[in-house]
């Protein structure tokens, strides 16, 4: 591990709005609408409570917005549920498979697909990742106590967190604390693939 001092472009942790965007967006409009009725909140109760503007709030339930994945937890934990609710599709509530695009990086092949979800003492989500040469994914803080288990499978992960980078090579293995903003990081020449779990 090396001290280093860097400062990143805008946060990259965007659904992108485009024509291939993921179709978890499509999930998430109707599954937030859905809660949102469900627990008897209005678009500004709801959006007053997750700590967003009501614009962005009918953005997001019409399908016509960018939205970070950190927003969509805020908005996951005013609505007294978990990630994966908001991503699933609603024909599927089973957890144990979900398999959803939940992010695109600007490079091809850079992406982020939830597998699955399990409850432990509060929930665990398994992810499969891959960046492409060049491509980062910067995340703004989780909640105290949340944990990241990241495996390598191929390639070398950068994961840089405050002012420190750590290396993970292929077959190796990484555990942190994700309650400060990190960055994942291909700076090799090949695609970069690994497995991760988030633990709430």
């Amino acid at each position: 591990m090396c001290n280093i001092m860097l400062k990143w472009p805008e946060m990259s942790n965007m659904l992108p709005k485009s024509d291939e965007r993921p179709n978890v967006l499509e999930h998430v409009s109707e599954n937030v609408r859905r809660l949102r009725r469900a627990a008897g909140l209005s678009q500004e109760a709801l959006a007053s409570a997750a700590g967003v503007s009501r614009r962005m709030l009918v953005g997001i339930e019409g399908g016509d917005v960018n939205v970070s994945l950190a927003t969509l937890d805020r908005i996951a934990a005013a609505l007294g549920v978990l990630f994966p609710d908001l991503v699933q599709r609603p024909d599927r509530p089973d957890r144990s498979r979900i398999n959803v695009v939940a992010w695109v990086g600007e490079r091809p092949g850079s992406r982020a697909t939830l597998l699955a979800s399990s409850a432990t003492r509060h929930e665990v989500e398994l992810w499969i990742w891959s960046l492409a040469p060049g491509e980062r994914y910067t995340a703004e803080p989780d909640a105290e106590g949340w944990r990241e288990m990241i495996y390598v499978i191929e390639g070398r992960l950068s994961v840089y967190r405050g002012d420190l980078m750590q290396a993970v090579e292929a077959g190796d293995f990484l555990v942190f604390g994700s309650d400060q903003p990190y960055t994942y990081a291909n700076e090799g020449e090949a695609l970069l693939r690994f497995v991760r779990n988030v633990l709430t």
